[in-house]
């Protein structure tokens, strides 16, 4: 019965091709995951910067619609921390970083 067992996490563990699996390779030599705030933070420096390089390594990190949400957060919590240091309210300041005029 163990036999079986130990055969099965031998497949598990090693793939048909014989190679290992990105599980069982040290995480030195794995490629290094990107989470989407990441993501997120380094396209909008990029774009700030009119870096395209920048732009499209981040882009290629995650997902478009992972990489909208942490855009989108970013932009909360850039708005939110404008507002709270110029003692105004998100809206005002969301509104003149757009150049538009006071709602």
């Amino acid at each position: 019965m163990f036999d079986r067992v130990k055969r099965r996490l031998r497949k598990v563990r090693t793939p048909h091709e014989g190679g290992a699996t990105s599980a069982a390779r040290p995480a030195a030599e794995r490629p290094r995951q990107h989470n989407l705030f990441e993501a997120a933070a380094t396209y909008v420096s990029a774009c700030a910067e009119d870096d395209q390089r920048g732009i499209d390594e981040a882009s290629s990190w995650v997902s478009p619609e992972a990489l909208s949400f942490g855009v989108n957060e970013l932009a909360c919590r850039a708005v939110i921390a404008l507002a709270r240091e110029r003692d105004e309210s998100p809206q005002s300041v969301a509104r003149s970083l757009l150049g538009l005029p006071a709602a």
